[in-house]
């Protein structure tokens, strides 16, 4: 077993870390139920796993009730927070319990979310089933949905009580799906890692190959980094925490145009974004182009897009940046952008011109 400190002074807990994790949760998870049941919100994707959550949970004395949602990112609605809200209340859920979260990336936004705003703030859990949840959104209390405007940007940061993380659910994950957490993986290497992401690119080809060992390895690596990085900035009021956002102002537009659908993932979508930064870097002399070639070859060697044309994403350059325009981190109208000196050198750049973006993507091969 692996626990990685969340360190938030009250706000403080743990990431643990276990093969067959899932199993014993009951017996870490009782002392929270306080005699009452514990609601599971979850999707039809993890039908397995929540038989096995359950199955631990009631052999810990634990009742629960269950909470399925549709699976996919169009549950990150105004329409199923009201349904799972409503639900809740209707459970009788108090402010001293706990919800518990099973599922990728998108049941623990919206259960997070929903959780922040009950009876104006409630437990929550996370049991992240994805390896792009296990990695990234399971831990560092952003939560949220999507609007017609873009993603993420109707939420609340709300911590949730304790992260349990199986990593043998990912045996039943999807390539695809493993594929684009993998991404998540890689950028913690090209924030501020560079022997990480060199690490990724010996033993990637064996974490997507189902080798145990490289994903628990790759996974505890990731949640201490993130840990790191959100324990010095919460609140992402520094600049330090949005270094994760790597990948993700290119990433969230190409979303976008793709309406938010499985035509293109999250963790596709920061792939390509991830190559762009770099790409956006060389073409200002910002970056080596060695780095760049690295980057985008791996992204190529895992089976993730590395820019638009591998991206499936055809769209005009000037509908890309008014996609960006809706970012949630813009300030007095201005976007700020990750960029990079080089492999593990990533920076925040504030001052990034939009219509020089828009030149830099009207020339990407779509």
């Amino acid at each position: 077993m692996t626990i990685v400190p969340v360190a938030l002074g009250a706000r403080s807990y743990d990431v643990v870390i276990e093969a067959g994790l899932l199993a014993t949760a009951g017996d870490i998870l009782a002392p929270l139920s306080r005699g009452r049941p514990m609601p599971i919100v979850a999707d039809a994707n993890v039908a397995p796993h929540l038989e096995t959550l359950r199955g631990s949970l009631n052999a810990a004395g634990v009742s629960t009730e269950t909470i399925i949602i549709p699976a996919g990112e169009n549950s990150k609605s105004w329409a199923t927070l009201e349904q799972l809200t409503d639900r809740l209340l209707a459970l009788g859920v108090e402010r001293g319990d706990h919800v518990i979260a099973l599922g990728g990336g998108v049941i623990g936004d919206l259960v997070g979310f929903a959780t922040a705003i009950l009876k104006r703030g409630c437990g929550f859990v996370q049991v992240p089933t994805t390896l792009l949840a296990q990695v990234d959104s399971s831990v560092g209390g952003k939560t949220g949905i999507n609007a017609r405007a873009g993603k993420n940007l109707i939420g609340a940061f709300h911590q949730p009580k304790i992260v349990l993380i199986d990593p043998r659910v990912l045996d039943t994950l999807p390539l695809r799906q493993l594929r684009a957490g993998y991404a998540e993986v890689v950028k913690y290497g090209l924030i501020d890692d560079a022997t990480f992401f060199a690490w990724c690119e010996e033993h990637g080809p064996a974490l997507l190959a189902g080798d145990a060992a490289a994903r628990e390895y790759a996974i505890a690596h990731s949640v201490r980094a993130k840990a790191r990085i959100v324990g010095e900035d919460e609140f992402e009021t520094t600049g330090r925490r949005a270094l994760l956002n790597l990948g993700h102002t290119f990433g969230h537009a190409l979303e976008a145009e793709a309406g938010f659908s499985d035509r293109l993932l999250h963790g596709e979508a920061v792939a390509a974004g991830c190559a762009l930064a770099f790409g956006y870097s060389v073409a200002h002399g910002l970056c080596p182009m060695e780095d760049a070639i690295r980057v985008a070859a791996h992204w190529q060697a895992a089976g993730l897009p590395n820019g638009l044309s591998a991206a499936g994403i055809s769209a005009p350059a000037e509908r890309l940046v008014d996609h960006m325009r809706h970012d949630k981190k813009a300030s007095g109208g201005q976007i700020p952008f990750l960029l990079a000196h080089g492999i593990g050198q990533t920076y925040l750049d504030k001052q990034v011109s939009l219509d020089d973006v828009q030149r830099f993507l009207a020339i990407q091969p779509n």
